[in-house]
C-alpha cells in the first residue's frame, strides 16, 4: 500500500470488471445450455460448479422452518429492525402518477407502474448475505412488485444459509431457488420448466454473474454490472488512524480485487494509517484476501490542498465515500460522484451495509459518475399520458405535420392532417 504525494489522474488506481475471453465464452455456453435444457441444465451446472446434487432447487417449507431453529432470537430481532429501517428509507422514494390539464384542454401526465416480476440474486456459497435479501427485496416491495423471486447458490450441504432464508421469509418471500452463477441468471431471464421468467434481475455476484447479467440485458432489465467493492476515505489530520485503517480493511476483506483508498491532506496521518492497516491485517480471519486487496489495489494519496483531494475523490467516483474531516458536512456539496456518502467519525461504512436504511447495492467501477444506488424507481416503469383536445389539434396540428415532413415522414403528416380536415 504505497503513499503517493500529489498524484495526477494517471496514477489513480481503479479495478475495472471486464472478464476474460474464456470467462465470457463459458458464460455464453451456460446461458445457451439453460435456454435449451432448462431445469436439467441448472441441476447439472449446480452439481458441476457448486458440487451439490439437488432433486429440486426450490426451497421447501421444511428448510425455512429449520432455518428459524438455527438462528437465535437476537439476530432475528436485528434482521427485523434493519428491515424496518430499510423500508422506512425506501418508502420515502416512491413517486406517484401525475396529470396536468392545460388551458386548451390537453391532458399530459406520467403513470408509474410496478414491474410484474423481478429476480433477486443473493451471493452465497461460502458466505451468507441476508443483508442482500433485505436490500433487494424491500425496494421492490415498496414499488409494488407482485412476484419477487430469490436465487442464491447452495452451500455444500445442499441448503441455503439460515440467515438468508429467515430474512426472505420475514419479508414474505416464498419463491426461493437454490441456484447460483450464470445458470441462475439464465434461469431467471429465460425461464425453465420450474421457473417462470422475470422482467428484471438485480443483485451483485461474482464475475460470472456480472457477465451473465450483461449477456441477458435487453431480454430482461438489470440493475447494474457490479464490480469489486470500493471505498475511499477523505480525511484530514483530525481523523483517527486506527479507525481509517479499520474502514479500509472492511472493504478489502470482501475480495482480492476490492479497492481501498485513503485521500488525505496529512502526510503524518497517511503514515500512521499505513502502519495501522498492516497491524490490523494480521488477526483478520480473511487476512490473505485483505492483504492481496490492499497490496494490489490499495493506495494512499496525499495532497497539498483539500481542493485537490476533493478532485481526486470525484475522479475516482467511488462506491463508498467516507468523509472524516473536521467539518464533513461542509464538504458534502462539493462531492459530485459517489454511490454512498458517509459523514463523520461515527458513520463507518458497515453502518450503511446493514442497518442505517439506504441501499447497499451501489455503482462500482467509477459508474457513480452516472449511476445511482438501487432504489424504488428501479422496480417501476413510467408511461407517458397524452390526451390532445380538439382545440389543441387546431392550434398545433399543422406544426406537427410540418415537423413530420421536415423528417421525410409523409404518413406522419397525413395522419394529423386527416383530423384537421374534419375540424
Amino acid at each position: 500500500m504505497n503513499i503517493i504525494q500529489n498524484p495526477d489522474s494517471t496514477s489513480l488506481k481503479r479495478t475495472i470488471e471486464q472478464g476474460t475471453a474464456d470467462q465470457r465464452i463459458a458464460v455464453l455456453d451456460i446461458i445457451n445450455e439453460v435456454r435449451k435444457n432448462g431445469d436439467a441444465a441448472i441441476k447439472a451446472y449446480t452439481e458441476k460448479l457448486d458440487r451439490v446434487s439437488l432433486r429440486s432447487f426450490l426451497v421447501t417449507e421444511e428448510e425455512v422452518e429449520q432455518a428459524y431453529k438455527e438462528i437465535n432470537e437476537e439476530l432475528l430481532t436485528i434482521i427485523q429492525e434493519a428491515a424496518c429501517n430499510i423500508r422506512d428509507f425506501h418508502s420515502r422514494q416512491k413517486r406517484e402518477s401525475w396529470m396536468t390539464t392545460q388551458e386548451n384542454g390537453t391532458i399530459l401526465g406520467q403513470k408509474y407502474t410496478p414491474l410484474d416480476a423481478v429476480g433477486l440474486y443473493v451471493p452465497g456459497g461460502l458466505a451468507a448475505y441476508p443483508s442482500s435479501v433485505l436490500m433487494n427485496v424491500i425496494p421492490a416491495q415498496v414499488a409494488g412488485v407482485k412476484r419477487i423471486v430469490i436465487a442464491s447458490p447452495p452451500q455444500e450441504n445442499g441448503y441455503l444459509p439460515a440467515g438468508v432464508l429467515v430474512a426472505a421469509r420475514e419479508l414474505g418471500i416464498r419463491e426461493i431457488y437454490k441456484m447460483g452463477g450464470a445458470q441462475a441468471i439464465a434461469g431467471l431471464a429465460y425461464g425453465t420448466e420450474t421457473i417462470e421468467k422475470v422482467d428484471k434481475i438485480t443483485g451483485p455476484g461474482n464475475i460470472y454473474v456480472a457477465l451473465a447479467k450483461r449477456e441477458v440485458f435487453g431480454h430482461v432489465s438489470i440493475d447494474m454490472i457490479a464490480g469489486p467493492s470500493e471505498i475511499v476515505v477523505l480525511a484530514d489530520d483530525t481523523a483517527k488512524a486506527a479507525e481509517v485503517a479499520a474502514d479500509l480493511l472492511s472493504q478489502a476483506e470482501h475480495d482480492e480485487r476490492a479497492s481501498s483508498v485513503l485521500v488525505t491532506t496529512s502526510l503524518s496521518l497517511a503514515r500512521e494509517v499505513k502502519k495501522e492497516v498492516y497491524k490490523q491485517l494480521e488477526p483478520l480471519p480473511k487476512s490473505v484476501i485483505a492483504r492481496s486487496s490492499i497490496e494490489s489495489y490499495g493506495a494512499i494519496y496525499v495532497t497539498d490542498t483539500l481542493d485537490h483531494a476533493i478532485d481526486i475523490v470525484n475522479e475516482l467516483a467511488p462506491e463508498h465515500l467516507e468523509i472524516m474531516t473536521e467539518d464533513p458536512m461542509s464538504l458534502l456539496g462539493r462531492i459530485r460522484h459517489a454511490g454512498a456518502i458517509f459523514l463523520g467519525r461515527y458513520s463507518s461504512e458497515p453502518i450503511g451495509d446493514y442497518f442505517a436504511g439506504p441501499n447497499h447495492v451501489l455503482p462500482t467501477n467509477g459508474t457513480a459518475r452516472f449511476s445511482s444506488p438501487l432504489n424504488v424507481d428501479d422496480f417501476m416503469k413510467k408511461s407517458s399520458i397524452i390526451s390532445y383536445s380538439q382545440q389543441a389539434m387546431l392550434e398545433n396540428g399543422r406544426k406537427v405535420a410540418a415537423f413530420a415532413r421536415l423528417e421525410g415522414l409523409e404518413a406522419h403528416a397525413r395522419a394529423v392532417e386527416l383530423r384537421l380536415e374534419d375540424l
